[in-house]
C-alpha cells in the first residue's frame, strides 16, 4: 500500500467564466497559455486582473485556464484579511454564500457577488493511485510532513479522477508554515 505523495503550494489565482472573461478582456477573448501546470489540461495564463475589496486592491492576480462555468478567486487567509473580506475555506467550485469582489481587467470590470474562497487542502489522485493508496473520491485523510517544521495536515479531501495526476495542494501560507517546497513528499495517514 502506497503512503507517500508529492505536495505543491498554490498561490492566489483566478478562474474565469467565458462571460466574465469577455467583459474583462473583450468579446470572444481567448486566454494565452504561459505554461502548463502539474494537473493535465490546466495552465497559467499571461493574463492578470486586479481584485478590489472593501479595504484594498490586490494587483496583477494571474488567471488559470481553461475557462470554467463560474468565476472563482482562490486566495490565502492573509489575502482575505487584506481585501477586507471574511476568509471562507471551501472546496474548489463550492462558491455559494462566499464573499465577492470587483475584478478589473484591461477592457472592463465586473462585480462578483460571490466566488472568493480559501481553497481547502486537497489531493488530486488518478483512479489507479486511489487503488494504490486504498482511498476513494471524497475521503478525508491526514498528511504528515517531516522536516524541521514538520506537522500533520488534517481534513485533506481526496479528489479522484482518471484525468488527475497525483499531488496534494495546500495554499502557500500553509506550505510556508510547514517549511515546504514544491515536490516535497507527505505521508498519507488514514
Amino acid at each position: 500500500m502506497k503512503t507517500e505523495l508529492p505536495i505543491a503550494l498554490s498561490n492566489r489565482h483566478i478562474h474565469l467564466s467565458q462571460e466574465d472573461l469577455d467583459i474583462l478582456f473583450g468579446k470572444g477573448y481567448e486566454l494565452t497559455k504561459m505554461k502548463d501546470l502539474s494537473q493535465p489540461g490546466q495552465y497559467a495564463c499571461d493574463e492578470k486582473v486586479d481584485v478590489v475589496g472593501p479595504k484594498t486592491t490586490i494587483k496583477g492576480v494571474r488567471i488559470l485556464g481553461p475557462v470554467r462555468t463560474k468565476s472563482q478567486f482562490e486566495l490565502s487567509v492573509s489575502d482575505a484579511f487584506a481585501l477586507g473580506v471574511k476568509p471562507i475555506v471551501r472546496n474548489s467550485g463550492d462558491i455559494v454564500n462566499t464573499p465577492g469582489a470587483k475584478l478589473v481587467g484591461p477592457k472592463g470590470e465586473i462585480e462578483l457577488d460571490e466566488g472568493l474562497i480559501v481553497a481547502a487542502r486537497h489531493i488530486h489522485m488518478h483512479t489507479e493511485d486511489a487503488k494504490d493508496f486504498g482511498v476513494s473520491d471524497k475521503d478525508i485523510v491526514n498528511i504528515k510532513v517531516g522536516g524541521q517544521r514538520g506537522l500533520v495536515f488534517n481534513n485533506v479531501l481526496v479528489r479522484v479522477s482518471k484525468d488527475y495526476k497525483l499531488e496534494m495542494h495546500v495554499d502557500v501560507e500553509e506550505g510556508n508554515a510547514a517549511g515546504l517546497k514544491n515536490g516535497e513528499l507527505g505521508e498519507l495517514i488514514k
